[in-house]
């Protein structure tokens, strides 16, 4: 089963539910500690988006810069 690729707003969305739900302080505390890890992997998924976007953007300004040459 192929796994379901989210982009970044799907992924900022997912950790308000994941914030919202650790706030409450209903959870219990295996159930924190599993929903933080949940978020910490959202996070590490969406800063490597990020970063990947961020290297594009490099190299499309380099081949900018050598158009103007």
């Amino acid at each position: 089963m192929a796994k379901e690729v989210k982009n970044i707003e799907q992924i900022m969305e997912e950790l308000n539910r994941i914030i919202e739900k650790m706030e409450r302080g209903e959870s219990s505390l295996e159930e924190s500690f599993q929903l933080y890890a949940d978020g910490m992997k959202l996070v590490k998924s969406c800063h490597d988006k990020i970063d990947k976007i961020e290297k594009k953007i490099i190299v499309l300004s380099e081949g900018e810069d050598k158009n103007e040459l």
